[in-house]
Parts: C-alpha cells; structure tokens; sequence
C-alpha cells in the first residue's frame, strides 16, 4: 500500500507521518465517496503534491475494479486534452484517459438530467468502435486497421472536486472526468476514410454554440487511439469497446436544453438535458 504523506503533517519516530497520511486506497475511496453523497472532495494534488501521473492512473484502477464488483462493465475508453482548445482550456498540455463505463453509456436521442451532476460540462467528440482486439503498444497503421466503425458522440464531463482548476494528476485520479458518454449511429470505418476532414458544427437550441474538424484532435484522431495503446499498454482494448478520440472543441456548461451536432459524413448526434 503506498503512503502519500501530507507536507504539513508531522513526522514520526518511525519516520511515517503520525497525522494527515492517506494511501491510494483511502484517496481512491474519497472519490468513491462523492458519487454516493455528491459532496466534493479536495484536489488530490493541492493535498499531495509528490502525487505522480502513474500514481492517479493506479486511483483510476482502483476504482474502475469497484465499478467493475458493483456491476458496471468497462464499455471502453475516453482519451481526453487532445485538441489545442481543450488544453489552453485546462491548462493541461498533454493527453489524458479514463474508463467509459457501461452504466454511464447513452445513445443519440437520450434525456439526462442536469441535476444527476455537480459540474456538468459537454463535449463533442469522434468516437471509434473496435472491431478487433487490440494490443499496445501498437503502430498506427495497426490502430487503424482496427477500427470497424466510427461515429459522433458527446462525452459529459463532471468533477468530483467542486472546481475545474484541476491538475492532470486530478484529472487522472477522477477518472478524466468522464460522467457520460452518448453515442450517435455509427457508420463502416474502412482503409479509405479519413476522420480528419470532418467538419463539425454544435448547437444548443438551434443556436451555434461550438465548431471544430476531426483535424483538431492531435492533426488526426486516429493518433489519439495510437497514444492510447502506446501510453497505457497494459489495457485491454476489445472488440466492442469504444474509444473518444477527443474534443474538436473547448468545452461547454451542460444546461437544460436540446443539443445537435452534425458533421459532413456522419449522422447527427442529439441529446435532450433536462
């Protein structure tokens, strides 16, 4: 079990920290904790500062195992901070992931409610589908071949710190602040498709509120896939799973009201939040 002492916090005879100490397994449970009362915690790294990416990623898997034992089965995974606008947004300057859960997962035309989260924000973002397993780290022309289908989609993002002055080590340990997932119809992803040209236009109750082009994501967001078997070779991506390559634009605060997004190939997503 790894110890994270607390700066402040005074030091033992036995050199442990006698007051303020926490485990990963204690910071994993805090986290667990706001989804049951949906009363923030305190940011991991403004605790914890020595707290490392690897460290967040092992949070993150520890309760992706308590999701798992509760039922909740992984669907797949969301790559988050891979366009230029969500970076300069966060503040982050490098990509992150986190688990999309079955139990989080929604299809076009869905109603959520804006209450179920704390504070909700929207994205809109390609999606793949694997139709292959696939192994990291992987080349890209492998990722490639191993998309069946591809799609648009919206990803809720929702913070279990109350703030989003977070940290990549926050972000990680929150699960990349995936709270949802909504998928529109989904159409072949063969060797001649080319996600980068898509040209995407967002609105909110008719009103344009976001734009942004499948190039926005890492200049193609088959690279985000790609990082993502080089980053966390040790997933286990499966045929099935699902995969956010990424926002093509910063994102958005979820309100009531009706979103439609629409691309130049793909059919349109759309989402009622209530």
């Amino acid at each position: 079990m790894t110890i994270l002492p607390n700066p402040s916090a005074a030091t033992g005879a036995n050199g442990r920290t006698e007051r303020g100490a926490a485990s990963l397994d204690d910071l994993a449970a805090e986290l667990r904790a706001v989804r049951r009362t949906g009363l923030p915690c305190p940011t991991v790294s403004n605790r914890f500062p020595q707290l490392d990416v690897e460290a967040a990623y092992r949070i993150q898997i520890i309760n992706t195992e308590h999701r798992a034992r509760a039922g909740a089965r992984t669907a797949g995974y969301k790559i988050g901070l891979t366009s230029r606008a969500m970076q300069q947004q966060m503040g982050i300057h490098e990509p992150d992931s986190g688990v999309i859960h079955s139990d989080t997962l929604a299809q076009s035309g869905s109603q959520l409610r804006a209450d179920a989260y704390r504070a909700p924000r929207i994205e809109t973002e390609l999606a793949f589908v694997l139709g292959q397993d696939l192994a990291g780290p992987a080349d890209l022309s492998t990722v490639r071949a191993a998309i069946s289908e591809y799609c648009l989609a919206y990803e809720i993002l929702d913070t279990s710190y109350g703030t989003w002055n977070i940290t990549l080590v926050d972000s990680v340990a929150d699960n990349a602040a995936c709270a949802g997932v909504i998928t529109g119809p989904r159409l072949p992803f063969g060797p001649d498709t080319d996600p980068r040209t898509e040209l995407i236009a967002v609105h909110a109750d008719r009103k344009r509120v976001a734009a942004g082009s499948g190039r926005d994501i890492l200049g193609d967001p088959v690279k985000a896939l790609h990082w993502l078997t080089r980053r966390r070779p040790q997933l286990r991506l499966r045929a099935g799973d699902i995969v956010l390559a990424g926002s093509v634009h910063a994102s958005l605060p979820l309100t009531p009201g009706r979103y439609h997004a629409r691309s130049s190939h793909l059919p349109a997503v759309h989402l009622q939040i209530i």
